[in-house]
C-alpha cells in the first residue's frame, strides 16, 4: 500500500502567482468600451447626474440664508433699511452681526419667506429625484455593458482553451485552469458590478464639485484638496500590504479548486488505499492556506475605509473652523459656507466608498490578471487551412521521416527516428514506459509539433494541413474512456454526429455492446452519468469502440484498447477489431503482448528509437527485446504440440521462464538479422496466419529507418 508520504502534496506556488499588470484596468475600460452605444449613453447620463448633483447643494444653501434673513428682518426694526442696520450694529460694537447682515438679502421688518424656502425646497427635491433616476438607469445600462463583456470573454476564454497547446494544459492542473473560467470570472464580475456601475457619476461628481468649491472659495478648496494626499498616501501604504495576499488568494483558490477535483476524480483510489486521513490533511492545509490569505487581506483592506474616513473628517472639521470665521467677518454667507460643507462631503465620499469597496476591487484585479495570463498564453501553431487530401484505393500511407521530439527542452523523447507504415497494416508498438510509444500517436494527431523531421501521410506533411482536417480521418479508442453526461446513443453518436438510430445500433452491435444496451431497461435512452460513472470500466470501454466504429475512421489508434474488459469480452472485441482494421492503417499501443499476436508488424521501442521489429513469431524466434518482455509478463516462448506458430501461450507446458524479471534497457540491442518484408494482404478475421515474414531493422546505428510493408529501406 502506498505510504502517506508518497501522496501527491498541493503545494503553494503550484499555480504561478502572476505580479501585476499595470496595463489590467486599462485592457477591463478597453473590452468595457467595446459596448460602444451603450457607454455613450451611460456618459452622457453621468453628466447629466454631476450637474445635478453640483446644483442642489447650493440651492439648500439659498434656502438656509432666505431662512437667516428672515429671522433677522423680524428683529430688526421696520421703516430702516439694510444699510442703516449694519451702521447701527457697528455702531453697538457688534461687528460680527453687521458682518452677517452684510452677506445677507435682509429685509428689516419682514420676517421669514416660507413661500420661497418651500419652492427652493421644491425644486432641490424635484433635483434629487432626477438624479436618482439618472444614476439608477446609467447604473443599469453599465450593468448591460458588464454581462455583455463578460460574455465576450467567456467565449474568448472558451476559444482560448482550443487553441492552447496540448503541453500547456498539461503543465498546468486541470481544477486550477477550470478557477480562472469560473471563480476568476465571477469575480471580476462582481467587482465590476460593485465598482464600476458608480464610476463615472463619481469621476464627473468629483470634478464639478471641485470646480464649485473654487468657486466659492478657493482657501476652503485648498485645504479641503490637502486630505486627498494624506488620505491616497494612507490608503497606498495599506494597499502595498494587501496586493500580494490578494493575488495568493487567488492562486489558492485555484489549488482548491484543483485539489477537490484531482480528490473527487480519484475518490475510488483514496478510498480504496485507506488515504482518507492524509487526503483530508492536505485539504486543511490549502484551506488553511486559503483562509489565511483572505482574512489577512480583509484585515488589511478593512483598515483603508477608517483611515480615509478619519482623514476627511479632520479635513471636514478644518473647513467648518475656518468656513465659520469666514462667515463671522463677512467673506462668505451662511447658506453659503453650508453649501460648501455638502461639497466636501461629495468631494471625500468617492474616496471613502473606494475604500470601502476596494476589498472586492482588489479581489477582481487578481482574478483579472488570472484570466488575462490565460487569454496571453501561448497558443498553438496556426493552421494553413489546408486540407487533407481524401485518401484513395491503396492510400494511408504514414512516415516518419527524421522525428526529434522532446517534451521538455534538452530532453529528448524521439531521437532521430524514421519508419514507415504503409497502407492498411497494422502496427502494433511496445515497450517500456517511456518508450515514446503514446509520443508518436500525440505527434500523428498534432497535439504536439516535432521539433525536427516530418510526419507524412501519403506523402503529404501533416504539419502544412488543418488539425481539424487531420483528426477528422483519425478514430482514437484510448485506456482512459470519456463519456459525456448524456444517453448512450448521444455518446456512441459522438463520433459523428450526423448518424442515424440505425447506424448507431450497427455500430454498437460491431462493438458486440448491443445486447448489453438492449439489457437496460431504457436501451440505448439509458443515461450516463458525468464520466460513465454508472457503467462499469469494460461497459465504458465498449461504448468508446462503438463510437469508433460509427466514426468509420481512414486511420485508426488504438491504446490499450481492450484493456478494461473481461477475457471473453475481449474474444469479441479482437475479432471486431480486425474487421474494423481491414483496409485501415491502425497503430495498436499496448502492453499486453497477447492483443498484437495479429498485427502485421511489431515495433519494440526503447529510449526513443525502434529496436526490434517484425512479426510475433519473428520476435519470439530471434530472443531479443520482444523476447525479454514476453518472459517478463509470464508467455510461453516454446511452441506447444501442434502449434508450431504459437510463441505466446501462457507457461503452461514446461516452457523455461527467463531469469530476468523485467526488460533492461541498458542490455537491449537491435537485432540486425535481415528478415523479409510481410505479405501486403490483410488476412480475414479468424483466418489462420502463416509464417509471414517480417520486415528488415536496420543495424546497430543512432537513426533506425523502418519501413513496415513491402519494401525495406534503412538509413544510417
Amino acid at each position: 500500500m502506498i505510504g502517506h508520504q508518497h501522496w501527491p502534496r498541493f503545494r503553494r506556488g503550484c499555480a504561478a502567482v502572476p505580479a501585476r499588470r499595470a496595463g489590467t484596468a486599462a485592457r477591463l475600460c478597453k473590452r468595457l468600451l467595446a459596448s460602444r452605444g451603450l457607454m455613450a449613453a451611460v456618459v452622457v447620463l453621468a453628466i447629466a447626474g454631476a450637474a445635478i448633483d453640483v446644483i442642489a447643494p447650493r440651492l439648500l444653501g439659498h434656502a438656509t440664508d432666505l431662512l437667516f434673513a428672515g429671522m433677522m428682518g423680524r428683529q430688526l426694526p421696520a421703516g430702516t433699511t439694510k444699510e442703516q442696520a449694519v451702521s447701527a450694529a457697528y455702531a453697538r460694537g457688534d461687528g460680527t452681526v453687521a458682518h452677517l447682515l452684510s452677506t445677507m438679502d435682509v429685509v428689516p421688518g419682514v420676517g421669514i419667506d416660507f413661500t420661497a424656502i418651500a419652492h427652493t425646497l421644491l425644486v432641490a427635491a424635484a433635483l434629487f429625484c432626477v438624479s436618482a433616476l439618472l444614476v439608477s438607469v446609467q447604473a443599469q445600462l453599465l450593468k448591460i455593458a458588464i454581462q455583455k463583456m463578460m460574455e465576450r470573454l467567456r467565449t474568448e476564454l472558451e476559444e482560448k482553451l482550443h487553441r492552447l497547446p496540448l503541453s500547456y494544459v498539461d503543465a498546468h492542473r486541470h481544477g486550477e485552469l477550470l478557477s480562472r473560467v469560473t471563480n476568476d470570472i465571477d469575480t471580476v464580475q462582481m467587482a465590476l458590478k460593485q465598482t464600476a456601475s458608480a464610476l463615472p457619476t463619481t469621476v464627473l461628481t468629483v470634478l464639478a464639485v471641485l470646480v464649485m468649491m473654487v468657486t466659492i472659495s478657493p482657501l476652503l478648496a485648498v485645504l479641503t484638496m490637502v486630505t486627498v494626499p494624506i488620505s491616497v498616501l494612507a490608503s497606498r501604504f495599506l494597499l502595498q500590504r494587501s496586493k500580494q495576499l490578494r493575488v495568493a488568494r487567488a492562486a489558492d483558490i485555484g489549488r482548491l479548486n484543483a485539489a477537490v477535483e484531482e480528490i473527487y476524480s480519484g475518490l475510488a483510489v483514496v478510498q480504496a488505499f485507506g488515504h482518507q486521513t492524509p487526503v483530508r490533511e492536505q485539504f486543511a492545509q490549502i484551506n488553511d492556506d486559503v483562509y489565511r490569505t483572505s482574512s489577512g487581506a480583509q484585515f488589511i483592506s478593512g483598515l483603508i475605509s477608517p483611515a480615509t474616513t478619519f482623514v476627511g473628517n479632520l479635513g471636514y472639521l478644518v473647513v467648518a473652523v475656518v468656513g465659520a470665521l469666514q462667515v463671522t467677518s463677512g467673506s462668505l454667507s451662511l447658506g453659503t459656507i453650508e453649501a460648501f460643507i455638502q461639497y466636501v462631503r461629495q468631494f471625500n465620499q468617492p474616496v471613502t466608498d473606494v475604500a470601502t469597496r476596494y476589498d472586492v476591487l482588489q479581489a477582481g484585479f487578481a482574478s483579472a490578471e488570472r484570466v488575462f495570463e490565460l487569454l496571453d498564453a501561448p497558443e498553438q501553431q496556426d493552421d494553413p487551412g489546408l486540407e487533407l487530401p481524401a485518401v484513395g484505393a491503396g492510400g494511408g500511407r504514414v512516415e516518419f521521416d527524421q522525428v526529434n521530439f522532446g517534451y521538455q527542452p534538452g530532453r529528448p523523447v524521439l531521437e532521430d527516428l524514421s519508419l514507415v507504415a504503409e497502407a492498411g497494416k497494422t502496427v502494433a508498438i511496445v515497450g517500456p514506459t517511456g518508450a515514446g510509444k503514446s509520443t508518436l500517436v500525440n505527434l500523428l494527431m498534432r497535439f504536439y509539433e516535432v521539433d525536427s523531421g516530418r510526419i507524412l501521410i501519403d506523402g503529404v506533411d501533416i504539419g502544412t494541413v488543418d488539425r481539424d482536417s487531420l483528426r477528422s480521418r483519425i478514430g482514437m479508442v484510448l485506456q482512459d474512456t470519456w463519456l459525456l453526461a448524456g444517453t448512450i446513443a448521444e455518446n456512441i453518436g459522438y463520433g459523428r454526429p450526423e448518424a442515424s438510430r440505425e447506424e448507431i445500433i450497427a455500430a454498437a452491435k460491431a462493438a458486440h455492446l448491443d445486447e448489453f444496451v438492449c439489457g437496460m431497461r431504457d436501451g440505448y435512452d439509458t443515461w450516463v452519468s458525468e464520466d460513465g460513472g454508472n457503467l462499469s470500466a469494460g461497459e465504458k470501454q465498449l461504448i468508446t469502440i462503438a463510437r469508433a466504429f460509427l466514426a468509420g475512421p481512414q486511420f485508426l489508434i488504438l491504446d490499450e484498447a481492450t484493456s478494461s474488459v473481461d477475457p471473453g469480452t475481449e474474444a469479441l472485441i479482437q475479432q471486431a477489431m480486425t474487421e474494423l482494421r481491414r483496409g485501415r492503417t491502425c497503430f495498436v499501443i499496448a502492453h499486453r503482448l497477447s492483443t498484437i499476436r495479429d498485427a502485421d508488424a511489431i515495433l519494440v521501442m526503447e529510449a526513443g528509437r525502434v529496436v526490434e521489429q517484425g512479426t510475433h513469431r519473428q520476435l519470439v524466434a530471434r530472443r531479443g527485446s520482444y523476447f525479454q518482455m514476453m518472459q517478463a509478463t509470464g508467455m510461453c516462448v516454446a511452441p506447444r504440440p501442434g502449434r508450431a506458430d504459437d510463441g505466446g501461450a501462457p507457461c503452461c507446458d514446461g516452457g523455461r521462464r527467463h531469469p530476468r524479471s523485467r526488460v533492461s534497457e541498458a542490455h537491449h540491442r537491435p537485432d540486425t538479422r535481415p528478415v523479409r518484408a510481410p505479405a501486403s494482404r490483410t488476412p480475414p478475421a479468424g483466418e489462420h496466419t502463416p509464417d509471414r515474414p517480417g520486415p528488415r531493422i536496420a543495424s546497430r546505428t543512432k537513426t533506425s529507418h523502418v519501413l513496415i510493408g513491402d519494401s525495406v529501406r534503412c538509413r544510417t
